[in-house]
């Protein structure tokens, strides 16, 4: 009997083992492909801050990963491009040469996004027929996959706004765009750490859990009012701090009627909320680290809310710096990569609090 049960034993402990290596593999990749969506971030928003978003002027799924190869094919992309509202009244006196610039961009962004989905499904196809990834997380992965399909649609309705009437994008299109691409982030992260070794710390207080998801959905929802600064160019205006335009509290915020469409269509108005959001955010991830530091020094928990709260004081030193200097591409994209990298870890941060998967074998794992 002993032997037998020592044999069962072993071969759960073998299982366990096994599934060890499967999630690291499922790390690694998920891993990846966050690194991929954070590039695929910031070279979206290089192609917004140098106005090549409606450079290509068709959705061309299979066909469109080949840009022109000659003169002629160049001419033809160039053409369609003249006929769009923002060449006619911006940039008339525009070259072929000119245009390639802002073409490249705009090609890079939409074939990054391709790469991304072949290399998030393909290997969850090798994954998923070979035996590696467990049944609770089958159909989550696929949900992925389909919001990164659902987000190329969201990209071609957000280019196609600026196509008959408008000369650029619209800014709630544009928003929107970027919300499901911080969405998709922060599912592969979700997962990730979820299938990561988690500490046996205990929380701060009963409630640090529902305090971490407070702080990772209002670093989206700063995001989400970033995009709208961009959407209207709103950062290259106001530009002095901590006064804006003279003022703590400028001056015709509400100056536009219905007085509702100010928070999303004046630019003075959007740039002012942003501000706002960032010292909400810094307010929550400083109560968020005394109450950590007072209640569970020395654990990991009260480390990761330093960190967040240094990440977030970084982040909006460089949110000023963007701004006061008028919003160098430069600064601009690293102002857009430290509130992926915030918003990355608060989401990290707050998966951390429900402890990794449950396993799918009879004992905890071993050694």
């Amino acid at each position: 009997m002993a032997v037998a049960n020592l044999t069962t034993e072993q071969a759960i402990l073998s299982k366990v083992r096994k599934q060890d290596r499967n999630r690291r593999g499922l790390r690694l990749w998920l891993g990846f492909v966050l690194l991929a969506l954070f590039c695929l971030v910031l070279v979206g928003g290089a192609t917004r801050l140098t106005n090549s978003g409606l450079s290509i002027t068709e959705w061309q799924p299979i066909h469109g990963v080949i840009p022109p190869l000659n003169a002629v094919e160049w001419q033809e992309e160039f053409e369609l491009y003249q006929r769009i509202p923002q060449f006619q009244q911006l940039n008339s006196d525009m070259t072929v040469d000119e245009f390639k610039s802002i073409f490249w961009w705009e090609w890079a962004h939409r074939l990054l996004a391709r790469s991304i989905g072949v290399v998030f499904a393909l290997p969850l196809i090798f994954f998923w027929f070979t035996g590696r990834i467990e049944k609770r997380l089958r159909w989550p992965l696929v949900g992925v996959l389909a919001l990164g399909g659902l987000q190329g649609f969201i990209g071609w309705w957000m280019v196609s706004s600026g196509l008959t009437k408008l000369t650029s994008v619209s800014q709630y299109r544009l928003a929107t765009h970027l919300v499901m691409a911080c969405l998709i982030f922060a599912s592969c992260m979700w997962i990730m750490r979820g299938l990561s070794p988690h500490s046996n710390d205990p929380a701060p207080t009963k409630s640090s859990h529902t305090w971490a998801g407070v702080i990772a959905i209002f670093s989206l929802f700063q995001i989400y009012l970033g995009a709208l600064v961009a959407g209207l160019d709103a950062g290259f205006s106001y530009n002095t701090w901590p006064l804006m335009d003279g003022a703590i509290i400028p001056s015709d915020l509400f100056i536009q009627q219905p007085a509702w469409i100010n928070l999303f269509e004046n630019p003075k108005t959007v740039q002012f909320i942003h501000r706002l959001g960032a010292y909400t955010l810094l307010a929550i991830t400083f109560v968020n680290m005394v109450i950590a530091l007072r209640f569970a020094p020395q654990t990991t928990h009260a480390r990761r809310a330093v960190l967040l709260f240094g990440l977030v004081m970084l982040q909006a030193a460089i949110g000023i710096a963007t701004l006061v200097m008028q919003v160098p591409l430069d600064l601009a994209l690293l102002h857009q990569a430290g509130a992926l990298v915030v918003f990355g870890f608060a989401v990290a941060n707050w998966r951390g609090f429900y402890g990794e998967f449950p396993r799918e074998t009879a004992v905890d794992r071993r050694d």
